[in-house]
């Protein structure tokens, strides 16, 4: 065999491996996605919920763990980024669920190949909290699950609406309009582009 031939099947050897890593990758991200989405909580997490909000109902819980469900789809699908909690009350789910420490050290094996750690604003990284990358993320994610276009979005998604819907005290509130937010002198707080 001469020495093309055998660089030839080299090569033709190492693109199969690429393209199998890349199949193996892919499915296994179809697969993380698919438990996230069938993920059933513990038996009484959203009990929990109802406690610090008596005014839920059981509709309403499983709306707010539907939120909660959504952060976790946005955190796979950003290849594992640095993602930012965009509603009180998902996040207060989240803190639940964390307590139920088997059940989410599980839950993060499983759906992340990891464990997803849950950090305080107060313990950021300065540019974590400067330019919103991990929220924008979060945003750009929600917006195409519920298939908003991101950068024009006719409402809000469901992980961002969540504490508006719910009033929810010292809750965050978003606008899909930020340019008239800005023309009139505030701040706008949802992010407008891709990560």
């Amino acid at each position: 065999m001469s020495t093309n031939a055998i660089m030839l099947l080299a090569i033709i050897a190492i693109l199969a491996a690429f393209i199998a890593v890349k199949f193996h990758l892919k499915l296994q991200e179809r697969q993380r996605e698919t438990y996230v989405r069938n993920y059933i909580w513990p038996p009484g997490l959203l009990d929990k919920l109802t406690e610090k909000y008596p005014q839920f109902t059981r509709k309403e819980t499983s709306l707010i763990s539907h939120g909660l469900r959504q952060f976790f789809l946005a955190y796979l699908k950003s290849g594992r980024k640095y993602v930012a909690m965009p509603s009180q009350v998902a996040d207060d789910l989240w803190h639940e669920f964390i307590l139920y420490t088997r059940d989410y050290q599980a839950f993060c094996d499983k759906a992340f190949g990891r464990f997803l750690h849950h950090t305080p604003a107060v313990r950021l990284q300065p540019d974590q909290k400067s330019n919103n990358a991990g929220l924008r993320r979060v945003w750009w994610h929600s917006c195409k699950e519920e298939s908003i276009n991101p950068r024009r979005p006719s409402r809000m998604p469901l992980l961002f609406a969540l504490d508006t819907k719910y009033k929810i005290p010292n809750g965050y509130v978003y606008k899909t309009d930020c340019e008239s937010l800005k023309r009139n002198g505030a701040s706008g707080t949802v992010p407008r582009q891709h990560p």
